[in-house]
């Protein structure tokens, strides 16, 4: 697939944490992009990466959303560091992608510039509210965080009665 922009790759990252359990909405991509990056890209941007990757066969348009194909599963199942940040990932992402040969005859996914639009003013609307965001990371546990050891004792909850 040549060439390989930075978009497709951000596009193929986030189509993969969005569409983990069903094909993902346009606003939950966006989302999931905005998640891996502080910038979204424009309207035009978008629109153009989801025709290029969809024309590749990467990106496949199922059930009112999308999704990965399999030779795009295929690309993203490799192994990455799971300690890599959003950077490292693109780069083994944008690797992987170089030594992807597309086939022919794949379904061009129709995103429009006003629903690419609506979906990033959306996001950023959300993202203002402050609302609980299903595409979050869960927070670490802070190391100094101590623990109770097991069992469970309150003060003087744990003595047994002599008797």
């Amino acid at each position: 697939m040549y060439p390989i922009h930075e978009v497709d790759v951000l596009i193929l990252l986030a189509v993969t944490i969005a569409s983990k359990r069903r094909p993902a909405e346009l606003l939950e991509v966006v989302a999931a992009v905005d998640l891996l990056q502080l910038a979204v890209p424009s309207e035009t941007r978008l629109v153009e990466a989801f025709h290029r990757l969809s024309v590749h066969g990467l990106i496949r348009e199922a059930e009112g959303g999308y999704t990965l194909t399999p030779d795009a599963q295929k690309v993203m199942s490799g192994r990455v560091p799971k300690k890599a940040d959003t950077v490292e990932r693109m780069q083994v992402v944008r690797a992987r992608l170089g030594d992807y040969i597309p086939g022919g005859g794949n379904v061009p996914v129709v995103v429009t510039p006003q629903q690419a639009c609506a979906a990033i003013l959306a996001q950023r609307a959300a993202a203002q509210v402050g609302g609980k965001n299903l595409l979050m990371p869960k927070p670490k546990v802070e190391e100094d965080d101590k623990r109770r050891p097991w069992p469970h004792r309150g003060p003087g909850g744990g003595r047994r009665r002599q008797g």
